[in-house]
């Protein structure tokens, strides 16, 4: 099975447990490193998730998985916050984050760029809104978004 597949089946069992307790599905990501398999899922809430908040996810999630089954190799389940540098990947992030500096990087260079930095103006017609310091206000199709991110500011 596939680490797309994974992640998707994954996602659709921990979604309603993640909203159940009042928080957010951030994302999930399968990865192997080191040559063990890793299932990791970000949660958040307003005012920043804690050890709790992880610990209960994780025990109910890893219940469902047990009785699921989805993932075929052994693996180990990490719960945790997105960090300082979240990821973006729904228009209502982009929204949300709207005045915060974010990194976008895309799939096909967009005026010969493929990574872009500045504060995000959040999301018209499909479309993420940046305001960069280089070409002023940009748009940039979600569709052709690889990667984006919030920028970490001191």
């Amino acid at each position: 099975m596939s680490k797309k597949k994974i992640t998707e089946i994954v996602e659709e069992i921990a979604l309603p447990v993640v909203q159940e307790a009042g928080l957010e599905l951030v994302d999930v990501d399968y990865v192997k490193e080191g040559g063990h398999w890793y299932l990791r899922i970000f949660i958040d809430k307003p005012g920043g998730v804690g050890i709790e908040d992880c610990r209960f996810i994780s025990l109910k999630i890893d219940k469902l998985l047990d009785e699921k089954d989805p993932i075929p190799q052994a693996y180990s389940l990490e719960v945790s916050s997105p960090g300082i540098d979240r990821p973006l990947k729904k228009p209502a992030d982009f929204n949300r984050y709207k005045g915060r500096k974010a990194i976008i990087k895309t799939y096909q260079p967009i005026n010969g760029k493929k990574e872009f930095s500045g504060r995000l103006e959040g999301v018209q017609a499909d479309s993420v809104v940046l305001d960069t310091d280089e070409s002023g206000q940009l748009l940039i199709p979600m569709a052709q978004v690889a990667l984006a991110q919030l920028d970490v500011e001191f």
